[in-house]
């Protein structure tokens, strides 16, 4: 089988947070756990470095937007290799493989009669002398009466257009934009409504999105698809490949959500294989990303693809609801946000994975709170897990000299460590991770039980027949385990492979032989309660930065 996974792109306007993470975890845990089943997997994503915010920033800070781009790409590549994430290629919208075939894509869509050309007002501020592009322009929707942006409102999820917000004004100098004539190619979004409708039923009939992208797509449906502007008067981007368009760039709604395919084709064409092989009817495809961008995969992203007549619509749409941070909403522009390059000088990598996904907002908005962090640490990987696992492995240094005995596995500790296997796999395939997490945990607290049960501190000294087959036992959870919890916790597992001796992760029983135990070492330390506090009070500065 062949699994492609995308991760949304993350602007490089800003550092990564909590927030940001908690929306693309899943990819990681998804793509580590394909490859372990032995299945084909391309999992990719990128910076959005041609994006509005960018410019914004540049602005800002009085500087190019390639030195911003640039900035924060390097930052996400070294954030998202220390949280663990797999990709097998993260590459950039700025860079000349996306914008040649992002060219393509929007030639091939012209080719197709998918694409025409239009004259419309587009906001201009007189103040700047520019076009603005939709996000430069501020103002209240229509729908809800909230504060939104020209392209969509975060409060109500409506896709907007510039010229329906109401009080509108130019982001960069506050003044009411102007509105002068431009021409702009359209996309025939509108065409593929029955089609999407169609797409969607199925989906829905599957069970293979989240049930917010199901929602949220039959809405717009039901509102009916309209036709968007795919070329901007942007300063950064695509330029526009047709003659007469000279300057203008194309659209956000086509160029950031192409680069799922264009970092294929790149990909492809480094490692000299065959798109056609990974992008195929056949192919399993995972889009991973947070509630607000839904619509760009569920119904912008399947247009594109039929209108290219690529046949590898999205199979699951994986949109994880909000994290709220100490129960108030996320806010990057008040600075209340935990930023990840502050989270990974202090703690570890493998517990913000854990209670990510424990507590992940696969359903419903979740909240992390510094107190349930560190408890959560404390309690359930560093008292649970960890605690099993030190105190077998010390067990058998001390009594056994660190060799570890082949002896008949309990049945019941068997059946229930192949049921695992099963049952995990399936709730990861069906993007239930929270739940296939707790799974293992159940089973971690059960293996915590039978040692205690067992009493292998008396067994070692009346029974040691009996010491021997408990030992065995233990060392035969604690190697499954890591393979189990390897999508997961890659960094615990690896030390516990490296503690055991034990050979490449699979996703299948693992058979423990004798051996020696190599060198003991705690896979947690302890969080002090008083730090709770204290990111509590640092959050309050706002000192929680990189």
């Amino acid at each position: 089988m062949t699994i492609f996974i995308g991760g949304a792109w993350p602007y490089a306007n800003g550092s990564l947070h909590l927030g940001h993470i908690a929306a693309l975890l899943p990819g990681d845990i998804l793509a580590r756990y394909y490859r372990q089943k032995g299945e084909k997997v391309l999992y990719v994503s990128g910076s959005d470095c041609n994006g509005t915010p960018i410019s914004i920033r540049a602005n800002q800070e009085n500087t190019s937007t390639e030195t911003i781009a640039n900035r924060y790409h390097e930052e996400f590549v070294q954030c998202f290799q220390k949280l663990g994430f797999s990709y097998d290629f993260y590459t950039r919208t700025d860079a000349e493989h996306h914008h040649e075939s992002v060219q393509n894509i929007f030639l091939k869509l012209y080719e197709n009669g998918h694409l025409y050309k239009k004259t419309i007002e587009q906001a201009y501020c007189e103040t700047d002398h520019r076009f603005l592009p939709d996000r430069f322009v501020e103002g209240i929707c229509p729908n809800c009466g909230a504060k939104a942006r020209g392209d969509q409102c975060d409060a109500c999820s409506s896709i907007l257009d510039p010229l329906d917000l109401i009080e509108k004004r130019c982001k960069i100098c506050g003044n009411p934009p102007a509105f002068k004539e431009t021409e702009h190619f359209y996309f025939l979004f509108s065409e593929f409504q029955k089609r999407l409708e169609t797409f969607v039923e199925e989906a829905k009939k599957e069970g293979m999105w989240r049930e917010n992208a199901i929602r949220l797509t039959t809405r717009y449906l039901n509102e009916g698809v309209p036709d968007r502007a795919v070329t901007r008067d942007l300063p950064n981007g695509v330029e526009v490949p047709i003659k007469g368009f000279e300057g203008k760039k194309i659209y956000v709604w086509i160029e950031a959500v192409a680069g799922y395919l264009t970092a294929s084709i790149e990909w492809a064409k480094q490692h000299g294989e065959s798109l056609e092989d990974w992008w195929n009817e056949e192919t399993l495809s995972y889009y991973v990303h947070g509630k607000d961008n839904i619509p760009f995969h569920s119904i912008i992203w399947p247009s594109i693809l039929m209108g290219i007549n690529n046949p590898t619509l999205p199979s699951h749409i994986v949109s994880n609801e909000y994290l709220t941070l100490e129960k108030q909403k996320l806010s990057t522009s008040k600075n209340w946000a935990v930023w990840v390059p502050y989270y990974l000088e202090k703690y570890d990598a493998d517990s913000l994975r854990y209670f990510l996904t424990i507590n992940a907002p696969e359903n419903r908005d979740t909240d992390f709170s510094w107190r349930e962090f560190v408890y959560s640490h404390n309690s359930e990987l560093l008292g649970a897990y960890g605690n099993f696992i030190n105190r077998t492995l010390k067990f058998i240094e001390k009594y056994y000299e660190g060799k570890i005995l082949v002896e008949e596995i309990d049945t019941e500790i068997r059946a229930k460590i192949r049921n695992l296997y099963q049952d995990v796999g399936l709730l990861i395939e069906d993007a239930h991770l929270k739940n296939a997490l707790e799974h293992i945990f159940e089973f971690v607290r059960y293996a915590n039980k039978y040692f205690d049960d067992q009493k292998p501190w008396i067994q070692v000294k009346e029974d040691l027949s009996a010491c021997n087959r408990t030992m065995a036992n233990c060392i035969y959870i604690i190697s499954n385990l890591a393979q189990l919890l390897n999508p997961f916790l890659p960094f615990s597992s690896q030390r516990v492979q490296e503690m055991l001796g034990l050979n490449e992760m699979n996703w299948e029983e693992i058979e423990v032989s004798a051996r020696t135990l190599k060198e003991i070492k705690p896979l947690y330390t302890r969080i002090e309660l008083e730090r709770i506090e204290e990111e509590i009070e640092n959050l309050k500065k706002g000192i929680t930065n990189s």
